[in-house]
């Protein structure tokens, strides 16, 4: 969970007392969202440095950019920076609770019967136990195909019968070109099978586009035309849909206009889905939780938000879909991360059960 940034202060930029001073901070501020003084930090047991000794160390702290104070006279809360060091060197994240893992399974597990429940459920579920908003795209259907067929509807529709790898069968109406034969659509369905055959439509399309552009397919115009037709309102994918739970639980425990002000920011950057679908697509490329804090993703530049995402995948490891929570950058990432993975997990063992 790094950010790659060459220019970010690294642990080896501090000594031992920073170090202590940092942890205490960043501990202290994501139990209780509010800057931490120099005081207080100096009747922590273990700490053992007078409030002056702190004050400087916090002083060197923001200079090199982990550190900010709100307010002039406030305390120390950690940056974006400061979060994300502490995160990649400092923070022990360990399996969850079994509390937690009871709970997930508890919320999760009895909607197995019903994808969109499940899923819903896993929304509702991340946003109560993590303080955010639960985020859920539903499954992608880039499965492997074996068997392509066209059915005429009537003289102005066909029906494309895709037959996945994994038994499921998908049917997609489609607009007929005029005065298509059967024969046609006997010829596109056999070529279609033949290409796609273990493959998805997204991995075979640009080959096949590029086959029938070089006139290199055996097809009649009227097949080539159907099999255009096809890959022309196929290449829009599924419509991909993304679940929002437990959005106004980001309201809670707001206590200055300013908060409120980023909570309505963070609403406003919710309402773009296509971002939030694109986001959590980005856990497709991981190989577990990853998470973003502030302004490392342009769409929260905003409202300095924190997501943490996981991709979930089926029986064979292919990444079907992500969920996630979103909330404040004081999220209690010790515990959300390591639940994030799990109910990523158990998501995806419940949607292999419900479609086998």
């Amino acid at each position: 969970m790094t950010t790659g940034n060459p220019n970010m202060p690294s642990l080896t930029d501090l000594d031992e007392r920073s170090r202590q001073i940092f942890r205490e901070i960043v501990d202290t501020y994501l139990a209780t969202g509010d800057p931490v003084g120099s005081r207080t930090l100096s009747r922590r047991e273990g700490v053992g440095l007078s409030p002056a000794s702190i004050r400087n160390t916090m002083s060197d702290l923001a200079a090199i950019g982990l550190l900010t104070a709100p307010h002039q006279s406030a305390g120390r809360m950690p940056t974006h920076a400061g979060l994300r060091l502490f995160v990649d060197g400092l923070l022990q994240v360990g399996e969850p609770s079994s509390e937690d893992r009871q709970a997930i399974e508890s919320c999760v597990a009895p909607t197995a019967a019903k994808v969109s429940d499940v899923l819903s459920e896993a929304s509702s579920m991340l946003a109560g136990l993590a303080g955010g908003a639960g985020l859920v795209t539903t499954p992608s259907r880039e499965t492997a195909l074996k068997h392509v067929e066209f059915v005429p509807v009537s003289a102005y529709e066909t029906l494309a019968i895709l037959v996945s790898e994994d038994g499921s069968v998908e049917n997609r109406m489609m607009v007929a070109p005029p005065g298509l034969p059967a024969s046609a659509m006997v010829e596109a369905g056999n070529y279609l099978s033949a290409r796609l055959k273990g493959r998805s439509l997204k991995q075979a399309a640009e080959e096949i586009r590029a086959e029938l552009k070089d006139r290199r397919a055996s097809l009649d115009a009227a097949a080539s035309a159907l099999v255009e037709q096809g890959l022309a309102s196929w290449s829009g994918g599924e419509e991909r849909a993304l679940i929002i739970r437990g959005q106004s639980q980001l309201l809670d425990n707001v206590a200055a206009a300013e908060d409120l002000e980023r909570i309505r920011m963070l609403f406003d950057e919710i309402e773009r889905k296509e971002g939030l679908i694109a986001l959590l697509d980005k856990a497709r490329n991981a190989d577990g939780v990853r998470l973003f804090i502030g302004a490392e993703n342009p769409l929260f530049s905003l409202s300095g938000s924190s997501v943490i995402v996981a991709p979930y995948m089926d029986s064979e490891r292919r990444i079907i879909g992500a969920l996630g929570v979103i909330g404040p950058t004081r999220l209690n990432y010790a515990r959300v991360i390591p639940m994030v993975d799990y109910t990523a997990r158990v998501v995806g063992r419940l949607l292999d059960k419900s479609r086998s």
